[in-house]
């Protein structure tokens, strides 16, 4: 197994994911940061963190990316097979673990991946 390298703007970067809540876009990390690194080095960081299985990307409803934690402290081999709420309101996106995605495929299709976002009103929002 390759050895992987612990720079400051790895850490900082995976600890600002790892804290949020919600999942977040390249331009919120680069913002958080406040000049630590450059934007090219924060996509290549989010690049290995994504290759280290330590972060996922989500695809948001209108097709931009966010990054959220993986948060699997158990299992060596998981998936990201579970829904994502996309907020209309406050544009957040949102891991929801606990719901799993359910859906039947036409025979001879393998799946290897699945991305579901559901959209509407967050709880915050909705209040």
């Amino acid at each position: 197994m390759k050895q992987t390298r612990n720079t400051t703007a790895k850490t900082e970067i995976l600890k600002l994911i790892s804290q949020s809540t919600v999942a977040l876009s390249h331009s919120e990390i680069q913002n958080n940061l406040d000049g630590l690194c450059d934007r090219v080095t924060i996509y290549r960081v989010l690049d290995r963190l994504v290759e280290e299985d330590l972060v996922h990307k989500v695809v948001n409803i209108d097709g931009g990316v966010k990054y959220a934690s993986c948060n699997h402290k158990e299992a060596v081999h998981h998936s990201h097979n579970h829904i994502h709420f996309s907020c209309e309101e406050c544009h957040t996106v949102t891991c929801l673990e606990d719901v799993k995605p359910s859906f039947e495929l036409p025979k001879r299709y393998q799946v290897k991946e699945v991305n579901f976002t559901v959209s509407g009103i967050c709880p915050e929002c909705s209040s």
